[in-house]
């Protein structure tokens, strides 16, 4: 029976359109949707010409591809209509940028679900499917995720894509069309085992080849610098040549005229054929050095534990990089003739360190192809780069070894020495004589080349992606920097794409605001915030439960497919879903696990509610000690599915490969979120966003955007335990030592014991001595044990809180309304406002 609701809490929703209609001011002149007989009769036609099957007779796949083709073309008429909105801006003095976003990762998922819902279009291809007998489920689940990215660096810069295609900025994205993207994770005995991720098959349709645009990439070469009347010069010999070929990717914005693009580069060599070698029978050696080009963009981060794998890791940067360069100032000058106003009509903003080449790289290309003067160069270089920092970890902040950039790029070697020398004597100016201090800073240091440095000296913004991350660039990484150029620093705090994880992965709930704030939000996340004053409404908290319930059904029969394990969805389902990694601290929640694993041992009729624990997570593939969480909590799970008893009151899952579009069906299904990393450590976190806009609760440290997220929610709708990240640099200086507290605390001795004891005949001595003995510093080297107390303490606090479901309900409510201050499309106005000084195309 339906639910009745006050008439407080509704308003008609606009109906989302299912034929074509007039255009409006969000659709550029030129541009039509189809209705859905039209689109009908195309698909029609592309089967029988291109499957050569018809509509009635088609396979799953078969549409997919078909439909994908479609929107694909439908995308490109779209693009060039707004070429043509573009065009007319360019020649107004308009203080508009063209926003270039290099980053080595786009972690973009599935195409086709996002396409539609921004094309509004999802109505009409429904119609068309529905009667064949199809789902959309069934249709999207065609596709394979775009897995060009790891985690969240990746799924940001998709994030932040679309935002800018939404809010009709000018923006390109660069990264590699990676052939196997990252890897596709099996679990073999509880052990993480890594499979070619081959995507393309199926994600190809979405990539227009444009060889028209190919560029030539440099490697190695016999380099001489020689002094002359008109000063040094130099000149290189014997270069191994590449080729970039790119591939792009259409951005459609949702509810805009805009189509932006992701140019991904693929490298090959088509001159280097050895016809010499293939007449001669060795058919091998004919295609060496092509293969040697491909590689490049074989596989997303290639293993860096062995020097050929560092070799090709910074190969992969230049190549993006150089590529990415060559083509923004070729077409700058194709635009405006001359290369004196770069900096007024270009953005280029690095994603992490690994696009930092594009400053020496900007550099060679302005002096070496354009004849320009050093100080003039660096002018334009420095007035163009910005650089978002995404991490404190020092193994993350990139550091190459001198010798190699020196063999693989001896211009670009050269160019940063230059850098090098010059930042010295600025910087002997600022602070004379303090020659630790100006080492430290520099980007050549200790045999190494430092990006993280080169990208802060070769910037005129950088900022961190949380207030409490930015903060700690400023006190502490780059300390330093800061002190000499305090107005380069500041903040943007990362946002995800609210259409993507709201509207499209939670339509139930999307259909609720619908009905009680009306659409206007789709279109302007500030409008969510409207959402709270239903905090206290008893209908809309109970559609809230209503729909949780509903997300969790679904999501454990999806499973129950797929791995024949269903959790029961009126059990607490806690989630925690990211990166595996020592500081994110699955190792922590395990800890608690196994502690109330131990508590249901001794009293299995325990009254409790059951409880499901989900995590999804890859390790980096010669990560070990991340490897042996994972199988850690998979043999958990084993053990305690034995166990019929203790299995109706707890489970836990390990979710094998992790990827966009799991995501998009467990975040709606989470009712706890997991954001437990050892505070000042995580830098933002995206995930926590996502589980907050879908009612989930955070328990979680005042850690990166936690800290921001307790501020927009209040203290009575998030749960905040552990030392907060001055106390752990305290406890660190005093002094750490887990021993004391293994021995003094019953239950983190008994939950560490039963590590050396094990689970499901696997030991994990390892684990438990990387806890309790110290390695190269010290042991527990994350403070799992510091913080276990106080983490199950409010672990106590959440799960009775459950049980008061109006208190619940409301939180809930207050959690999806203030997510609002994190969509992605606030963060990107940030960035124009701040950053990269712009504004939309129609602006």
């Amino acid at each position: 029976m339906p639910t009745k609701r006050k008439k407080s809490a509704v308003k008609k929703a606009a109906p989302k359109q299912t034929a074509a209609a007039p255009a409006s001011p969000n659709t550029p002149q030129g541009f039509t949707l189809p209705t859905e007989a039209e689109f009908l009769e195309e698909l029609t036609l592309h089967l029988e010409n291109n499957y050569h099957t018809d509509f009635e007779n088609a396979s799953p796949r078969e549409l997919y591809m078909a439909t994908a083709e479609i929107v694909n073309s439908q995308l490109l008429k779209k693009k060039w209509a707004f070429n043509k909105v573009r065009r007319e801006a360019e020649k107004k003095e308009s203080g508009k940028k063209k926003i270039y976003y290099i980053s080595m990762e786009f972690l973009m998922g599935q195409s086709l679900k996002n396409n539609l819902y921004n094309l509004d279009e999802t109505g009409i291809v429904a119609g068309v499917m529905k009667r064949r007998g199809i789902s959309m489920e069934e249709l999207y689940d065609q596709e394979p995720d775009a897995g060009l990215g790891n985690g969240g660096l990746g799924r940001l810069a998709a994030c932040y894509m679309d935002a800018l295609a939404s809010q009709e900025y000018d923006a390109t994205g660069f990264s590699i069309r990676y052939e196997y993207g990252l890897f596709k994770q099996k679990i073999v005995d509880g052990w993480q085992v890594e499979m070619p991720d081959n995507w393309l098959p199926g994600g190809h349709v979405w990539l227009n080849r444009r060889d028209e645009d190919t560029f030539r990439v440099g490697f190695y070469g016999d380099y001489h610098e020689y002094w002359t009347e008109e000063g040094l010069q130099y000149n290189i010999e014997n270069q191994q040549i590449v080729e970039a070929i790119p591939f792009d990717m259409c951005i459609s914005g949702a509810d805009s005229p805009a189509v932006d693009k992701l140019r991904l580069w693929w490298s090959t060599n088509r001159e280097s054929f050895d016809m010499n070698s293939f007449n001669n029978g060795d058919f091998t050696r004919a295609q060496q050095e092509t293969n040697k080009a491909e590689l490049i963009s074989k596989v997303l981060y290639p293993a860096d534990n062995i020097e050929e794998g560092k070799e090709l890791r910074l190969k992969q940067q230049y190549f993006m990089v150089s590529a990415s360069c060559q083509n923004i100032i070729r077409d700058h000058l194709r635009l405006h003739g001359t290369l004196d106003n770069f900096p007024e009509k270009v953005a280029i903003h690095i994603n992490d360190t690994h696009p930092a080449l594009c400053v020496p790289e900007l550099m060679r290309l302005f002096m070496d192809e354009h004849g320009m003067e050093w100080d003039k160069a660096w002018d334009l270089v420095t007035r163009t780069v910005t650089y978002t920092n995404h991490t404190v970890l020092a193994e993350a902040l990139e550091k190459w070894n001198q010798q190699l950039v020196r063999m693989l790029m001896p211009r670009i070697y050269a160019i940063i020495r230059e850098i090098d020398r010059r930042f010295r004597e600025d910087m002997e100016k600022l602070f004379p004589g303090d020659t630790g201090k100006i080492n430290y800073m520099a980007p050549l240091g200790e045999d190494q080349v430092r990006m993280a440095n080169l990208s802060v000296i070769g910037s005129h913004r950088v900022n961190g992606v949380s207030a409490l991350h930015s903060e700690i660039l400023k006190d502490d990484l780059f300390h330093d920097f800061y002190l000499a150029w305090p107005d380069k620093f500041t903040n943007v705090t990362n946002g995800i794409a609210y259409r993507r994880w709201l509207c499209q992965s939670n339509p139930k709930l999307a259909s609720l605001l619908d009905e009680t704030i009306g659409p206007d939000y789709r279109k302007d996340a500030r409008k969510l915030e409207e959402f709270a004053k239903f905090a206290s409404d008893s209908s809309v908290r109970k559609r809230v439960e209503e729909i949780k319930r509903e997300n969790k059904a679904a999501f454990s029969d999806r499973l129950k497919a797929e791995t024949g394990i269903c959790p029961d969805p009126d059990s607490l389902f806690i989630t925690q879903a990211k990166r595996l990694h020592e500081y994110k601290r699955q190792l922590l929640n395990a800890l608690r696990i196994i502690s109330r694993y131990n508590m249901l041992r001794e009293n299995p009729n325990l009254d409790m509610r059951p409880e499901t624990y989900l995590f999804a997570a890859k390790s980096a593939p010669n990560y070990y000690l991340a490897k042996n969480i994972i199988q850690l909590i998979c043999r958990i799970g084993e053990e305690i599915e034995k166990d019929p008893k203790i299995r109706q009151k707890m489970r836990v899952i390990f979710l094998e490969n992790y990827s966009v579009s799991m995501a998009e069906r467990l975040m709606p299904a989470s009712d706890i979120s997991e954001q437990i990393s050892l505070a000042g450590k995580e830098a933002s976190g995206t995930g926590n966003m996502k589980l907050m806009i879908n009612g989930a609760i955070t328990i979680g440290t005042l850690d990166g955007a936690n800290v921001e997220m307790r501020e927009a929610v209040g203290d009575d709708a998030i749960f905040i335990f552990g030392q907060k990240a001055d106390e752990v640099q305290k406890n660190l200086a005093a002094g750490y030592h887990s021993l004391d507290i293994y021995e003094s605390n019953p239950a983190v001795k008994a939950a560490v014991d039963r590590l050396g004891e094990g689970f499901a005949g696997t030991d994990f001595h390892k684990l438990k001595d990387y806890l309790l003995r110290p390695t190269y510093s010290i042991a527990d080297p994350y403070m799992c044990l510091k913080d276990f107390d106080d983490y199950c303490r409010v672990h106590q606090e959440i799960q009775d809180a459950y049980e008061d479901r109006e208190r619940w309900n409301s939180m809930s409510i207050r959690n999806i309304a203030m997510a609002a201050r994190f969509a992605a499309d606030r963060s990107i106005r940030d960035y124009a406002r701040e950053i990269w000084h712009t504004k939309p195309i129609s602006e």
